[in-house]
């Protein structure tokens, strides 16, 4: 088989429309994976939250921005078979181990020391026979499947961050398939992305502590470890994440205010320092990523 050529990519989720974060993420995983010669893929995260008509809405805005794309869009929900493989393949190397424990149970028990909040504390990862056919029972009681949990062998694991520097984070036994059946965000974006030989991942920086366990779990996998690229997030005047309560955040937001996407992007572009851009080929021509701010992108827009 043909090996892909290096790749960026941007990986919505079709949850809903997307926010001026939201493609601003995009414009510079674009920008990014165009100025350094890659390919640049799309991939819709669809394996949960999916709203009726969200994909279309969504492609059709990254479009007016001005992104293209390379090959064809991948869907996670089309994956099962590759993600399933990944599965088989670490629990034939005893890596794997079911898990009969409620999120309420994770969340209220005692952490292990130095373990960052909501980590899971390891509590079915030892269990006897007779203590795992219990919690098999359990789940049949409560109709689900136990989830299917990573026997991590390490505690932390260090990765390089295109912007942050070298980022050590704590690995813990993260979910590969959860209770309901569905592969678990982690598992996926692993499998996913060196399928589609993405090799410099751009992301919002709320997700850079996601980065060492998934890039511990591609080690495991025997999977090229990606470039990472973390970004700064857009934030309310509150600091807070932005999102739809904020107001019209949206590209159709604006669009239905009287606003282009042009107008748009230019808001974008001055949020990098680079007024005047009217497309994503004027970030990209313009945009040097040694000075992409360091704080989040505080989004003050007129109603």
């Amino acid at each position: 088989m043909t090996a892909l050529p290096p790749a960026g990519r941007y990986a919505p989720s079709p949850s809903g429309d997307l926010h001026l974060g939201n493609l601003r993420t995009a414009i510079l995983a674009w920008a990014l994976a165009r100025g350094t010669g890659r390919a640049f893929r799309l991939r819709v995260e669809d394996l949960d939250r999916v709203r009726e008509g969200a994909e279309a809405r969504q492609l059709e805005d990254l479009a007016a921005v001005g992104l293209d794309h390379d090959g064809e869009i991948v869907r996670q929900s089309e994956r099962g078979d590759a993600h399933a493989a990944a599965i088989a393949e670490l629990t034939t190397r005893g890596l794997v181990y079911e898990c009969y424990c409620t999120r309420r149970e994770i969340l209220e028990a005692p952490s292990a020391p130095h373990a960052p909040p909501g980590a899971y504390p390891g509590t079915c990862r030892d269990l006897t026979a007779r203590e795992r056919e219990a919690g098999r029972e359990r789940m049949r009681a409560l109709r689900r499947e136990p989830a299917l949990r990573l026997r991590a062998e390490v505690s932390t694991w260090s990765v390089r961050d295109r912007f942050a520097g070298e980022v050590t984070g704590a690995v813990d036994d993260l979910v590969l398939r959860r209770g309901d059946g569905v592969v678990a965000y982690n598992l996926a974006v692993v499998v996913d992305d060196a399928a589609q030989g993405v090799d410099q991942v751009v992301r919002a920086d709320d997700l850079l502590s996601s980065a060492p366990r998934q890039a511990h779990l591609a080690q495991l996998l025997g999977l090229p470890v990606p470039e990472y690229a973390h970004v700064p997030l857009a934030v309310n005047a509150l600091g807070e994440r932005l999102a739809k309560r904020d107001g019209a955040v949206t590209l159709r937001d604006r669009l239905a205010l009287g606003e282009s996407a042009e107008q748009v992007v230019e808001r974008i572009g001055e949020s990098l320092g680079l007024p005047g851009c009217r497309s994503a080929r004027d970030v990209l021509e313009r945009w040097d990523p040694r000075s992409l701010p360091s704080e989040p992108w505080v989004v003050d827009l007129p109603a």
